[in-house]
Order: C-alpha cells, then structure tokens, then sequence
C-alpha cells in the first residue's frame, strides 16, 4: 500500500499534465500500464539510491563500522494516510566478523532518513532534504519507554521497559503474551499527548499513533504500527 501511495506520485510526474484526446480506449490503456511499468522500475531505482546514500552516510559519519550489512527496512514508514509532505525510511544495521559465510551477529542499530517537504520530484529524490539520525537498541528502549508514557497512565520506567522486553506495541497500547497490560489513551484525532524528548526531537502520541517532531526542520512524521513492531522485534529478536 505504502509503495502504491509512492508508485501514483511517480506516474503524476511521468505522464504529462495536458494529453491529447485518444479515440481508441486501447491505445489510453496500453499507454497507462507502460507507465505503471516504468514507475515501478523508478521506485525501485529510487529505494536502490536511498539505500546506496545511507551506506555512504554510515561511511562518512561512522568509520568505527568497519564490517556490517545496511538492509532497507521500510522505504516509506510513515503512516499511509499522514498526509504531511515528510516521510520516513528506516534502515537496519548489524556488524559481523569477516570470515567465509559470516552470520550477523554483532551489534545491531536502525538508521533513520527523515525527508523534508519536496524531498521526491522529477527527478528522484533530493538526498539534501534528507536528515539521518541513527539509533541503537539502547536508544529505542528509551524512546519507547517515552512513548509508552506520554501515551498512557503507565509512569513507572522499570514497570515500561520490562513489559516492553517481553512485549510490543500495538495500536490499543503494550501487549505481552497476548494480553494487553498497558492500553493507551483513547483520543480523537484532533487531539496530541507530546513530551520533550531530546534536544532533537518531540514524541507525540495521536490517534494511537508514534509522532516524532523534528525540531531543527520542524517537520512532523508519524511512523506506522507495523515499522513500530518490526524496528522493536529486530532489536529484541521477537516472534
């Protein structure tokens, strides 16, 4: 769905604004999906040199990783109906010893791309209205912790982490071993629950839903439940 949302963006700017009337509906048809096809192809090019300009990011701004596997996680994570103009990539990272056949094993860190208004145009993606922020598992543990907080009654941070350890996030709150332990605040969507989480960023609960507000940019993304799951299970290897 999300790449679908991306695929009608492509094809906006690849089939031209005024085109002349066809009296033979074939040929229309033939001529959409031949845009379909290429946008498509321009999505995947695009995830290929978002992936390429994070690696070179890591390259750049981290040289302590010297041997690790950079995979694209999700190339547009925000929520499919927020309909600001910023999305969000997220990538995961593991180091591992070289040797013949290496497993990942070593330590593990999510790298995230927050775009900027006009970040995809004619052309591709603009990587200047792109701002990397990476985190490790430490740092998500936090900044979930928060979340959880801002987002419910729940203020104990030991009571949070050890739930979160052993569960996940989910659209009604903290679910573990099936049952919910901490539901969250039930609130329309015109109504925010923020907390000041670092110098960098607010995290804002809205309509069960991670808002992470940069505050250099000003800019508001809110990440999807399901890149929530995937980032936490990745870190804490859950089923």
């Amino acid at each position: 769905m999300k790449k679908l949302v991306l695929l009608f963006i492509i094809i906006i700017y690849l089939i031209p604004k005024q085109t002349k009337a066809q009296s033979d509906g074939a040929i229309v048809a033939a001529g959409a999906l031949v845009a379909i096809g290429v946008g498509i192809a321009a999505v995947k090019q695009m995830e290929e040199r978002a992936e390429l300009t994070a690696t070179q990011w890591i390259l750049s701004n981290n040289p302590e990783l010297t041997s690790f596997s950079l995979k694209t996680l999700s190339f547009d994570g925000k929520k499919v109906k927020d309909m600001s103009a910023t999305s969000l990539i997220t990538y995961t990272i593991q180091e591992f010893t070289p040797t013949n056949k290496p497993e990942l094993d070593g330590r593990k860190q999510v790298l995230f791309g927050f775009t900027s208004q006009g970040w995809i145009t004619e052309y591709g993606i603009d990587f200047n209205k792109v701002k990397w922020s990476l985190v490790d598992d430490k740092e998500w543990m936090k900044m979930m912790i928060s979340y959880v907080k801002v987002a419910s009654s729940e203020n104990d941070e030991n009571i949070v982490m050890n739930i979160l350890k052993e569960g996940k996030v989910v659209n009604k709150g903290v679910k573990a071993k099936s049952k919910l332990v901490v539901p969250f605040y039930k609130l329309t969507g015109d109504m925010y629950v923020v907390t000041d989480y670092s110098n960098d960023m607010k995290l804002i609960y809205n309509e069960r839903s991670l808002g992470i507000f940069l505050k250099e940019t000003r800019n508001l993304v809110q990440i999807g439940r399901g890149d929530i799951i995937e980032i936490h299970d990745f870190f804490f290897d859950q089923d």
